[in-house]
């Protein structure tokens, strides 16, 4: 289970990262540069989330949401200076919880 966490993690990081990049490329004025290193980042999401060792894909993805929202409001508070509210954290609460049961529910 913590490989997987870690997993999540780094893919979380990969893809925000790399979808920031490129925000800050195209919305923000910043050089190409910014942009192409946001594509090898998205890549890299990609690549990441592969080694996951859950045997569905679209479970792991699913599941990943839920992660990719908490790293969201997190990033937003830490690197985009926004300050969650009392939604944001419960509303990122509920997808970590549908992302557990996702994940772990006992099935055939």
């Amino acid at each position: 289970m913590i490989s997987a966490f870690i997993l999540f993690l780094c893919a979380g990081i990969a893809e925000i990262g790399g979808g920031y990049l490129i925000w800050l490329w195209l919305r923000e004025g910043k050089p190409v540069y910014w942009g192409i290193a946001g594509g090898i980042a998205l890549a890299l999401y990609g690549v990441i989330a592969a080694f996951q060792s859950f045997p569905s894909f679209g479970r792991v993805y699913a599941a990943y949401g839920g992660v990719f929202v908490v790293l969201s409001v997190l990033w937003g508070w830490g690197v985009d200076k926004k300050t969650p509210d009392f939604y944001d954290w419960v509303g990122a609460a509920i997808c970590v919880l549908g992302a557990a049961i996702i994940l772990f529910a006992p099935r055939q």
